[in-house]
């Protein structure tokens, strides 16, 4: 029954976007700064960055999934992503531009993981909890290896990392979009209305 649908599938494609973003920048980040002639020291700089914000956003992002719509928290973070990465490659190379994008993608970075299964679960329900969430995980480890392989591939056919850095903020796009039709109303509501519907007719 949640195989087939479509809220489901959709939340499973965007666990896939986080994973192939997450990979490629943690993966290839020290080596294009070394390539744009920054310090050796900005590379681990800017993942203990990302580390550390990501402990906070984290945090945040499931407090407040909380309170208001996750979907839309979700759209908010993918956008942010997308946004913060344009902004970065269109910037010159510099120290401070890229402690700030790792700050923000740091914030952003973890953020989908509470979310995403808070959503499975208010939609799903407990009992398959483990199960739907270890499909969605898996998702998110294809898109890690294709984020990280696939980057190392560019760079040897293209001697950059252009466009890994253009397919990550399309990917954040596309993401963003496909949260947007996610209906989280408990599955258990759908079908009692649709019951007491036949029921009554």
């Amino acid at each position: 029954m949640w195989i087939g649908t479509k809220g489901f599938v959709l939340l499973v494609l965007g666990f896939f976007v986080c994973g192939f973003q997450l990979a490629f920048i943690g993966t290839h980040l020290p080596a294009y700064l070394l390539d744009r002639n920054l310090g050796a020291w900005l590379g681990g700089a800017a993942l203990a960055t990302i580390g550390a914000t990501n402990i906070a956003g984290t945090f945040i992002c499931g407090v407040v999934g909380d309170h208001i719509s996750k979907k839309k928290i979700l759209v908010g973070l993918y956008l942010a992503r997308a946004a913060a990465v344009a902004t970065f490659v269109l910037l010159p190379p510099s120290d401070v531009s890229t402690l700030l994008f790792a700050a923000v993608m740091g914030f952003t970075w973890l953020g989908t993981v509470p979310l995403t299964t808070g959503i499975v679960a208010q939609v799903f329900g407990p009992r398959y909890l483990a199960t739907l969430i270890g499909i969605v995980f898996f998702m998110h480890q294809i898109g890690s290896f294709l984020g990280a392989w696939l980057g190392g591939l560019v760079f040897e056919q293209t001697g950059n990392y252009d466009i890994m850095w253009w397919c990550v903020v399309l990917a954040g796009i596309m993401a963003a979009f496909l949260h947007l039709p996610i209906d989280e109303q408990p599955l258990t509501s759908k079908f009692s209305r649709l019951q007491g519907a036949v029921s009554s007719a």
